[in-house]
């Protein structure tokens, strides 16, 4: 016969259900016990949290006391101070305790180390109408950000009429790195520590996708390498480096001279075909600043190294005028003598970096031969300077031996760059080279004011009278940043009302209630659909500096890359000392020896945190 058993004889009596529903008492208990487990489990997970937090927060403030003490250590070698004292306090200061008799050197410490959180903007200028001008020029930049957030937030740019975004450059945000500087300086700190934030967070490089080494460089390195020496913040100089590593293998070639396009995920490089094969001039040479700045900050010599090489093969190829066609062989590394030669597009910041790079390395004996070089293109520009008939100064191009009566906006530049290179001229070269940047810059004023617009071609013609050619505006800052460079240097107010001219025709033409947008045509006014990323980094920035006292972000302390991103001024040595502020040469052991101690007592604060959190 068979056996019938019951299910609940199958399970121990404490697991079935009805063993609680008679015993109401042991139900608490199990509830209170589920309640208080699930407690422990989560208090012990959000200290979890919050120790890595703290952690996280240690590493970056020993990084930060790390940079500082290479910093003060060095000027203090240079002052004449005795390191080990003041070292000492150092220590003492950022654990916490105190030392007898350090409280003059306290002081000392203080004017060394500016608390370089706050913006270097001065808020009150002793023009009124120019503080007036400089507001409206902060409000265009909060409107072009703003927009550029709620519509492309993480895209490279910002396609205002679509109201979408688009990635032109690797989907690397390369609108939030342009314009990371661009905010600090305008002391717009809540939009300065999202665009940080996103830095931090979300900034990836590991793109499989084909891009420009030349606009990466001036835009994502430069723009974190400037965020960098602005805030001293040692994130941005982390970022800097991963972008150059992946850019790197665009250098490995038989010349040296790099290839103008690289997948950032393969290493994958090559020059584009409608060039031939062939480099371009302004793209090749338009690296050294930020690959020079990178090793100066970072003490590791092959960024400098790569992008150096370039410049020694360019001189074994220079010209005697100093002109240098746009395209270059980067296998041979060969010149096409009978190419096009320009201060425009493909040539023009080629230029602009020689003497650049002498400004950025202080203009000491190491860097000497850039001003060399500098000086005899200038030379050789002056075959290129013609007059119009209707009386204005203009940069022609070269073909050969064939002159070509055309001038891109993108030249306008050059008076900037003029101005710049009086410093370390003769006195007779100096009024050469400030007078030849006047009347540019005045051909320059009337690009704009000679269309319906008020906004310039992307360029002109002067066979005869000046005339515009190609008759888009993607509202560029190269004549604005001219102006700020005469400002500076001459105190002639015409220039600050000639960039309000400019100012206000952008807002009148190219502003949308999402963003600003280019021009197809200067003449009829008709509309593009995107917001240039170097509109915010350099157009605006320009334009508040033009505005502003000549104590913010000072030329004798800072020099701007072609995307009018300033970096500090570093003498150059053979040793290069990585610091935020102001480098000097002292002995390489020395520094060595004295960053190893400093690293050994942050080791032991860390260890010591993590035991009082655990």
């Amino acid at each position: 016969m068979a056996r019938h058993t019951r299910t609940s004889t199958l399970l121990p009596r404490f697991l079935h259900p009805t063993y609680y529903l008679r015993r109401p008492r042991r139900v608490l208990i199990l509830f209170a016990f589920f309640v208080c487990t699930t407690f422990l489990l989560w208090d012990r997970h959000s200290l979890v949290i919050r120790q890595e937090e703290t952690v996280r927060n240690l590493t970056e403030e020993n990084e930060r006391l790390e940079h500082s003490l290479q910093k003060i250590s060095i000027l203090l070698k240079t002052k004449g101070e005795t390191i080990p004292q003041e070292l000492e306090f150092l220590k003492h200061e950022k654990s916490g305790t105190k030392v007898s008799g350090q409280s003059n050197t306290k002081g000392f410490f203080q004017r060394l180390l500016p608390d370089k959180r706050k913006p270097p903007v001065s808020d009150t200028d002793e023009d009124p109408v120019m503080a007036e001008r400089r507001e409206k020029v902060k409000a265009a930049m909060l409107h072009a950000w703003t927009c550029y957030e709620k519509y492309a937030w993480g895209m490279d740019e910002l396609k205002p009429q679509s109201k979408t975004g688009e990635n032109s450059f690797a989907g690397l945000g390369a609108t939030i790195i342009d314009s990371l500087d661009t905010l600090y300086i305008m002391g717009l700190k809540k939009e300065y520590n999202k665009a940080r934030d996103w830095v931090a967070e979300n900034l990836d490089f590991n793109k499989d996708v084909h891009t420009s080494v030349f606009e990466t460089t001036i835009r994502v390195l430069g723009g974190l390498l400037s965020a960098y020496d602005l805030s001293g913040e040692p994130m941005f100089l982390k970022k800097a480096q991963q972008i150059t590593d992946r850019l790197l293998p665009a250098w490995n070639t038989p010349s040296g001279i790099p290839y103008g396009s690289i997948n950032l995920a393969t290493g994958d490089s090559n020059s584009p075909g409608w060039s031939g094969g062939n480099s371009i001039l302004a793209d090749l040479g338009t690296e050294q600043m930020e690959f020079i700045a990178l090793t100066q900050r970072t003490n590791i010599s092959k960024y400098k190294e790569k992008a150096e090489r370039v410049i020694i093969q360019l001189k074994k190829v220079f010209p005697s005028d100093g002109l240098l066609p746009y395209y270059i062989s980067p296998d041979s590394g060969q010149i096409d003598h009978g190419g096009k030669v320009t201060f425009g597009a493909m040539g023009d910041s080629f230029y602009e970096y020689l003497l650049k790079v002498w400004v950025l390395g202080n203009k000491t004996e190491v860097v000497k031969h850039y001003r060399e070089m500098w000086e005899q293109s200038m030379e050789g520009m002056k075959s290129l300077v013609k007059k119009s008939s209707d009386g204005y100064t203009y940069l022609a191009e070269r073909a050969g031996n064939q002159m070509i009566d055309k001038m891109d906006e993108l030249a306008c530049f050059v008076p900037g760059m003029l101005v710049l290179g009086t410093d370390g001229a003769t006195p007779q070269k100096a009024d050469e080279y400030l007078n030849l940047a006047q009347e540019l810059a005045k051909t320059c004023y009337n690009m704009y004011r000679m269309t319906n617009s008020k906004l310039a071609g992307e360029n002109y013609n002067f066979n005869n009278r000046m005339q515009v050619g190609t008759s888009w505006n993607i509202m560029r800052p190269e004549t604005v940043e001219s102006f700020m460079y005469l400002w500076r240097k001459t105190g002639d107010q015409k220039y600050r009302d000639w960039g309000w001219d400019i100012f206000q025709a952008f807002e009148t033409q190219t502003k949308l209630p999402t963003g600003y947008t280019g021009l197809r045509d200067v003449n009829t006014g008709e509309k593009d659909d995107k917001m240039q990323t170097f509109f915010l980094a350099e157009t605006l920035k320009y334009l508040y500096l033009l505005f502003s006292p000549s104590t913010v972000i000072p030329l004798d302390e800072w020099v701007f890359n072609t995307e009018a991103h300033p970096m500090r001024i570093t003498p150059r040595v053979d040793e290069p000392i990585a610091l935020e502020d102001q480098p000097v040469i002292i002995e390489t052991t020395k520094a060595s020896q004295l960053r190893q101690e400093y690293r050994q007592h942050l080791k032991g604060r860390r260890r010591g945190i993590d035991q009082r959190v655990n």
